[in-house]
């Protein structure tokens, strides 16, 4: 399945089970681990729950190869890996404290290498 396709299967199960806050990041680049990440809203920890629990039925409807689940527990945060993407679903709380848009869509012309940042302080 091609990444688009996944996208637009996680974007559905998402709205299907109301998450709010629905943000996709391209993290093409910025990580080896996953090309996209989804990170959503639920409004209690049962709706977390199940929010990612569809996320996971929709996926192995398609044929995706779930390669696991983190957070079920607490479910404050859980997160789905589908390898090329990963969705993070959170409580409102949660989200605010991790900032997660905020550390993968940090703008690309502001972003250094560690090997430019000591170039730059030894300048």
């Amino acid at each position: 399945m091609k990444l688009n396709e996944i996208s637009d299967l996680v974007q559905n199960a998402l709205e299907d089970m109301k998450a709010v806050d629905i943000v996709a990041v391209d993290v093409t680049g910025k990580s080896s681990m996953t090309d996209k990440l989804y990170i959503a809203t639920g409004n209690s920890t049962r709706h977390v729950k199940s929010i990612a629990e569809n996320v996971v039925i929709e996926a192995k409807k398609a044929g995706l190869d779930v390669i696991g689940t983190e957070g079920k527990g607490s479910s404050e945060w859980v997160l789905v890996d589908l390898n090329d993407v990963i969705v993070h679903v959170m409580l409102e709380t949660t989200r605010e404290f991790y900032q997660l848009e905020k550390l993968w869509a940090a703008d690309d012309a502001n972003d250094k290498s560690v090997e430019q940042a000591v170039a730059d302080k030894n300048a």
